[in-house]
């Protein structure tokens, strides 16, 4: 079974929990072979070089090295070893990445918690953890060990539900199965302060303006963009948190309803479909209910693709237009009393149009949310950019230069990112350190 091959030695308590993921395909042999076939699931898109923009509007961040589109389960401990993202170990005495970053991908995630502690944990590094992680999204990620009964194993999604008054054990059947997928697919940060342990801001609520106020109120930022000097705000795939304002939220249909629909077996026995496939693909049985043919579905949802695409591509001009115009600011020798408005509308911008294009399946999901994030991005970068107007003409700043960003190659270069030197360094880190001392799972789909 793949989720339990390992090259290194296992700890007791991994050697208990393979055993146990060993055990559950044997007792759930049709959902373990729904499973499986995420596999199956391989084709994912560069969006870095579909849309380089982001590589202007993320420079400073790892999101602007490498981006892909999702693909199938089976392949999420593989890839997220593999990015650019999570680099190479730390040189000594310096800070890598969190091991925060496994905390999705691996039932072994809340398995080391318990061993750890949360903090404990999450203030490991990335690549201390890589030879730990035997297993990939498994049973246990959302089910009571050996059962049916769902669960929700992640301590940062059980603090999440409970600030937005939706605790999990309150909840019928319906609701939790979407809380379990939004355990994952859900926009998230690092808590500086506590370790770098997974945090979901919702004190205020899980809309973009209540995220936005929270990380407001903390002054908190990402990184600070390198050219134009703003604090940034990232989003991380908040399909929960557009789903539960759309009108499939409304209806009761979640995650599970159009992704893991119910099927039969050889037998004809009727279960739950672990595959995770597209909606579409079942169209007769999932959506046929409530939508009249599949054709006019389909119009929809490239209409809707299509009015969300051409706004976000002039949000993404617009800002990365008014990230330089900031920068040329600064260079004149603005100060901070000049400058705020402009970079706080910079920032409330680029954390909308994130919000809106993090989203996997926003066309569908809540398209109305989506149009309306980035009708109030576009007003936002314009007033930035009619505030820097304003400054770069007291510093008689008549020329910006904006940068190439038409391929995926010109991006980088604007951003002096050596996409070859970090690429050749991560294959050096893979052959000597994943490939000799790593499970199976971090391998899968790159042998």
């Amino acid at each position: 079974m793949a989720s339990v091959l390992q090259a290194a030695e296992l700890s007791p308590a991994a050697k208990a929990q393979a055993e146990r993921d060993a055990a559950l395909k044997v007792k759930f042999p049709t959902q373990y072979k729904s499973w499986l076939a995420t596999s199956e699931q391989t084709e994912r898109e560069d969006m870095l070089a579909s849309y380089p923009a982001a590589i202007i509007l993320w420079a400073g961040s790892s999101f602007a090295k490498e981006y892909h589109s999702p693909r199938g389960h089976h392949f999420a401990v593989a890839d997220v070893t593999h990015t650019l993202r999570t680099g190479v170990p730390p040189k000594a005495g310096d800070k890598g990445l969190s091991a925060s970053c496994w905390t999705c991908k691996t039932p072994d995630a809340p398995r080391l918690m318990n061993e750890l502690g949360v903090e404990g944990y999450s203030a490991k590094n990335f690549t201390d953890l890589g030879a730990e992680v035997n297993s990939v999204v498994y049973c246990t990620d959302c089910h009571v060990d050996g059962k049916a009964q769902l669960a929700l194993p992640r301590p940062h999604a059980q603090d999440a539900m409970a600030k937005v008054h939706l605790p999990f054990d309150k909840q019928d059947t319906n609701m939790k199965g979407a809380q379990v997928c939004g355990q994952c697919h859900v926009t998230y940060y690092f808590q500086p302060e506590r370790s770098n342990k997974v945090n979901i801001p919702w004190i205020f609520g899980n809309s973009v303006d209540d995220i936005e106020k929270y990380y407001d109120t903390r002054r908190f930022y990402e990184w600070i963009h390198p050219v134009s000097q703003t604090p940034i705000l990232k989003a991380r795939h908040p399909e929960f948190e557009h789903w539960s304002r759309s009108q499939h939220a409304e209806a009761g249909v979640t995650c599970i309803t159009c992704h893991m629909p119910e099927t039969t077996d050889e037998q004809g026995k009727t279960f739950t479909s672990h595959k995770v496939s597209k909606a579409l693909d079942h169209f007769e049985t999932v959506c046929q209910g409530c939508h009249e043919s599949e054709k006019s579905i389909t119009n929809t949802l490239e209409n809707n693709k299509t009015s969300i695409n051409a706004k976000a591509r002039n949000v993404e001009d617009l800002l990365i237009k008014a990230h330089y115009e900031a920068g040329a600011a600064w260079e004149a020798g603005a100060t901070w009393s000049v400058m705020n408005d402009a970079i706080m509308a910079i920032r409330h911008s680029q954390w909308r149009w994130d919000f809106a294009m993090a989203s996997h399946g926003l066309y569908a999901h809540n398209p109305q949310e989506g149009n309306e994030l980035l009708d109030i991005a576009l007003k936002q970068v314009v007033y930035a950019r009619t505030s820097l107007v304003e400054i770069l003409k007291k510093f008689d700043i008549k020329t910006v230069n904006y940068p190439d960003y038409s391929t995926k190659a010109a991006a980088h270069a604007a951003m002096s990112i050596e996409l070859d030197k970090l690429t050749e360094a991560k294959k050096q880190f893979i052959k000597q350190g994943v490939d000799k001392h790593w499970s199976e799972v971090s391998r899968h789909g790159y042998e």
